[in-house]
């Protein structure tokens, strides 16, 4: 996963002369992971994709993390949380290791400037606010609820409808894919998965730009920001065809997993990568065992840091926790239920709850901006059992 999938006009066999109406050439490129062993996409430009006119170092990209302090549960309050500029200049990180980055990004207006991560996959959360994503491969328009998934080197731009829009970022080094066991040996989705191919959109609408002119496409690498400018528009491509190019799966779309009692996180599981895994709180029926206890039993997180964003709703095993809230529960510890949140699950059919939780193979260190939005009591929010 990705699919095969391919848009606009192509050659019928690669690597061999594809010409223009006046006889030149249109220039292939090859987009792949792994060097040539991973999955690939070939393009068709008009234009040489390797014509830079210029390039300027523009600074780090390098997330300052400070001293995490005494180990305890955490809870960032981030409904006020610092707008403005365009979704890349908007972006802030809160929390991250070596293997991903977590951050906001509430825009305020569109990329004037194309940008291209050449270090890492970026998953874009739309939590509020509809637009389109624009990339070589074409548009896809977004809504919430959307994942929207940008493999590294795409080059892209965010068009914004309106106002009023919030995107939780995940950028991590590694693919972002669907978990295995949800997968045959062909990487077809199996009959158990929670959600299966025709709930992936992929783009549909190839716009190709031919002239030549100077653009501004930054690029983040090597953990600094770069601005080139490239002689000709970066969406110049006429077809191309292959596994790599961004797609979206929406939350909505997820078709929760339930059981007699309470069921384990990794029923939840949407994606994995390198190290850490996205898991989708929807809404859903409770267990259905005489005795069941809806709530999440306690546990202590072994070898896994937990991250949940709330999206919206009531999340049936904690309180003074709101939309637009992260909780952040390191593993060293154990967590689980507030008091009083164990009793009143039992007996309730079903839960409305909306979240994102992100499970970490590795400790998350935080920012300074984190900790700008952290409630200091949160950790004392079990004590009067």
């Amino acid at each position: 996963m990705p699919f095969y999938h391919k848009l606009g006009a192509i050659p019928q066999k690669r690597h061999v002369q594809y010409r223009k109406p006046d006889g030149t050439l249109f220039r292939e490129e090859v987009l792949g992971m792994e060097g040539f062993s991973g999955i690939q996409s070939i393009l068709y430009h008009h234009h040489l994709p390797t014509k830079v006119l210029h390039v300027e170092h523009i600074g780090e990209a390098r997330p300052q993390f400070v001293d995490f302090g005494a180990l305890r549960h955490r809870q960032l309050v981030t409904r006020e949380f610092p707008t403005g500029g365009d979704a890349i200049a908007a972006r802030r990180d809160l929390m991250g290791n070596a293997d991903v980055l977590i951050g906001i990004s509430m825009p305020t207006e569109n990329m004037r400037s194309f940008y291209r991560n050449g270090q890492a996959y970026e998953m874009w959360f739309v939590h509020e606010g509809e637009g389109v994503l624009c990339s070589q491969f074409g548009k896809l328009p977004f809504r919430p609820g959307d994942y929207i998934v940008i493999p590294f080197g795409v080059t892209w731009k965010l068009e914004l409808n309106g106002t009023g829009h919030r995107f939780l970022v995940v950028e991590c080094p590694s693919q972002i894919e669907a978990p295995k066991r949800y997968l045959n040996k062909y990487g077809q989705f199996l009959e158990h998965a929670p959600f299966c191919e025709r709930d992936i959109r992929v783009p549909q609408e190839l716009e190709t730009f031919e002239d030549a002119g100077e653009h501004e496409v930054i690029v983040k690498v090597r953990d600094q920001l770069q601005k080139h400018t490239v002689g000709f528009h970066p969406f110049d491509v006429v077809g191309w065809d292959g596994c790599v190019y961004p797609w979206i799966f929406n939350i909505n779309d997820f078709e929760p997993i339930t059981g007699r009692v309470h069921q384990p996180p990794p029923v939840h599981q949407t994606f994995n990568a390198h190290n850490f895994v996205v898991c989708s709180f929807v809404p859903r029926l409770f267990d259905y065992h005489p005795e069941a206890i809806p709530a999440p039993y306690n546990h202590s997180n072994v070898q896994s840091d937990e991250v949940i964003y709330y999206v919206d709703g009531n999340f049936m095993s904690r309180k003074g926790v709101d939309k637009y809230d992260f909780t952040l529960h390191p593993y060293g510890m154990p967590h689980g239920p507030q008091p009083g949140m164990t009793e009143a699950s039992i007996g309730k059919e079903r839960t409305e709850e909306l979240a994102v939780m992100i499970d970490t193979f590795r400790p998350l260190q935080l920012t300074a901006e984190a900790l700008n939005h952290e409630n200091p009591d949160y950790i004392y929010s079990w004590k009067n059992e």
